[in-house]
């Protein structure tokens, strides 16, 4: 079923949505929260509280051109809440590496208080990704995004992990160079 008609059926509150979207979309979804928690279990919760709080959101937003893209920031927000909560007490090493490889290239939060600043920031970012080449833009958002690890990158894309790590590196080195000449001061 195409994506205008799952939101429709989300617009007159007709529980088939659910179904429809999780058959269309839920193998992508599940992925994506694994990736972030590693345990299957915890994953199709997040999946089932993406799909809920879709129903919950669709109306008002109606995504039928980003009906996927949607789903995948409400299971990853869903996923990023239970790592949070999971690693209070301990940090979760490889969410840290992640982090860790971006960090550096972001302002501070301090830099980004603001709501202004927050989207000039996002501006500035979805411009990048735009200006990128479409498999070294897959490879950023497969990466930072998704979460997904450098073997399994590297073996969806048929390379190893030093051309992977090393694509990536790159990347990371454009995007500073970027945002410095926007005027973000990392």
């Amino acid at each position: 079923m195409d994506d205008g008609r799952i939101v429709d059926l989300f617009l007159a509150r007709d529980e088939q949505a659910l179904a429809e979207a999780r058959a269309k979309y839920g193998g992508r979804l599940f992925s994506l929260a694994r990736n972030l928690l590693g345990d299957p279990e915890t994953a199709l919760e997040c999946v089932s509280d993406a799909l809920f709080e879709a129903w919950n959101r669709i109306p008002p937003h109606e995504p039928r051109e980003y009906l996927f893209a949607f789903l995948a920031k409400l299971t990853r927000a869903s996923a990023l809440t239970r790592v949070r909560a999971r690693s209070a007490a301990k940090r979760s090493a490889e969410l840290v590496e992640l982090t860790g490889e971006l960090e550096a290239l972001l302002p501070s939060p301090s830099d980004t208080e603001s709501e202004a600043e927050a989207r000039r920031l996002r501006s500035a970012m979805n411009a990048f990704l735009r200006s990128l080449p479409d498999k070294k833009r897959e490879l950023f958002v497969r990466r930072y995004w998704y979460c997904e690890s450098i073997d399994a990158i590297a073996f969806a894309r048929g390379t190893s992990q030093s051309q992977v790590k090393s694509a990536l590196f790159r990347i990371r080195k454009q995007l500073k160079a970027y945002l410095e000449k926007e005027g973000f001061s990392l």
